[in-house]
């Protein structure tokens, strides 16, 4: 018997704001454990929260970017449980009212496009750090209070591959709109992950497992993959998968029972006493739209048609916002789109991951990209001399029409030049002008080589071997 998956994610991702959810303190990551934090956080008595503006307004354009319908009326609620990572023993939190309903995110290419509905997206505080070391655990509560949005699919996943393309495509939109840097090394963006199986004869979805707070995309996948198995052989030895919390063991590579499912009504949700309702309109909204980046699959698509990009590059260079801006105004400076494309993918993205830079922090401009294309283009300099010129031009920026005319760096097209290096070329290698006579095509390279060498790298290479040809024919 065929047994079919069902994957729902729930994804936590860390908001992009200078303080925390409800209270002042600045969010930060380098600061000693328990230094950054307040009564606020803390849940002294007496403290009351204040709401956090931006955490709200990136929120809605998270949900505006992934096409949810934005709730006018939103609330929070206080979310009961007693665990150490909440020093209040509750969590403020949405649970009837949440600010974003459905919407979706596309996942697969060309013909097998297909939608992971979204059911919402809420907003709450986030939980303390609970680190664990050989004999003891510490709780760090300078996380507690970061404002953290939940993304709620839909089981629409059927795999572990449907999962990895969801997460990937969701962060890379999140990253586009700048509402999280979705960093998940530094825990930005974690995620639930319900799966169930049934047999294919069945209408109604399995009994879902829960694996709770996974944050590498590589654990995910593993988890799954060992759950799948895992369910599919109780089903197929007659037996009954328990509803259940599991936890995943990277080491043993295998999930392990942490705790029986809980449901809504074991948390205790009732309306937040200390905070008003969320009131939108709808010329707040519009504003916010309207402050939205093009999506990364819409861009995709315009990057094909608008610069007749192949598929693989248009994913390259879109995969990066600021990448894909960088590639725009070049081609805006009258560069040609397909050129400048294979020296970003090549040569630009080869020094950022090197150099371990950021394409906003270079010296390089769209400008002097474009010029050092043209020059190529044009043939008034070699590729040899354009890829130490670009290096230059990465490190320390600079006009590369003036550093040619400077330094002589013109390349050499006069025939009577060439010919004159051809011949001395032809004449001291024997030996090489007669493997390529006898059918060895590396040789002619060779020779343009020292032909290179003799002009200090300024001898059009394709001039070059044309002659070199004519000598070895003895033309």
């Amino acid at each position: 018997m065929k047994y079919l998956v069902s994957i729902g994610l729930e994804t936590h991702v860390q908001l992009k704001t200078r303080t925390k959810m409800f209270c002042g303190c600045l969010l930060s990551t380098d600061c000693p454990p328990n230094t950054n934090v307040c009564p606020v956080c803390m849940g002294l008595p007496g403290a009351l929260p204040l709401m956090n503006k931006e955490a709200i307004r990136k929120t809605v354009m998270s949900g505006l970017m992934l096409g949810c319908s934005i709730n006018k009326y939103s609330r929070f609620d206080r979310k009961n449980y007693f665990y150490p990572d909440m020093v209040k023993n509750y969590q403020i939190s949405q649970n009837t009212d949440p600010l974003c309903i459905g919407g979706g995110v596309d996942i697969g290419k060309g013909e097998n496009i297909r939608r992971v509905r979204i059911n919402h997206i809420h907003l709450e505080e986030d939980a303390a750090k609970i680190n664990h070391y050989d004999r003891h655990s510490g709780i760090d509560y300078n996380r507690c209070g970061t404002p953290l949005m939940e993304i709620v699919s839909e089981p629409d996943m059927h795999s572990s591959s449907d999962a990895m393309e969801y997460l990937t495509a969701l962060r890379q939109i999140l990253v586009y709109a700048g509402v999280s840097d979705c960093n998940l090394e530094d825990g930005n963006m974690r995620s639930d992950v319900n799966v169930s199986v049934r047999p294919e004869t069945s209408d109604r979805l399995g009994t879902k497992v829960e694996i709770k707070n996974m944050n590498t995309f590589k654990g995910i996948c593993a988890a799954l993959e060992f759950e799948i198995d895992r369910q599919t052989a109780i089903l197929k030895s007659g037996g009954s998968v328990v509803q259940e919390t599991r936890r995943w063991d990277g080491e043993c590579g295998e999930t392990f029972s942490m705790r029986t499912k809980e449901n809504a009504h074991d948390y205790r949700y009732f309306p937040e006493p200390d905070l008003l309702p969320v009131m939108l309109d709808d010329g707040t909204i519009e504003q916010w739209r309207s402050e939205l980046p093009e999506l990364p699959g819409k861009k995709r698509e315009r990057f094909k048609t608008q610069y007749s990009l192949p598929e693989y590059d248009a994913g390259v260079l879109c995969a990066q916002l600021p990448v894909a801006a960088f590639f725009e105004q070049t081609v805006q400076r009258g560069a040609a789109p397909k050129s400048v494309s294979n020296w970003i993918m090549t040569d630009l993205l080869r020094l950022l991951g090197q150099t371990g830079r950021d394409i906003s922090d270079i010296p390089l401009t769209p400008d002097s990209f474009a010029s050092l294309l043209k020059l190529v283009d044009s043939k008034s300099i070699n590729t040899p001399t354009a890829k130490e010129l670009f290096e230059e031009l990465f490190e320390k920026g600079g006009e590369p029409e003036a550093i040619v005319k400077e330094r002589g760096l013109g390349q050499v097209s006069d025939t009577g030049a060439i010919e004159e290096f051809a011949a001395r070329v032809v004449a001291e290698n024997p030996k090489v002008a007669a493997d390529y006579v006898g059918g060895k095509a590396p040789a002619l390279q060779y020779l343009v080589g020292q032909v290179m060498k003799l002009s200090r790298g300024k001898a059009n290479p394709q001039m070059a071997a044309e002659i070199i040809k004519r000598k070895i024919a003895g033309e």
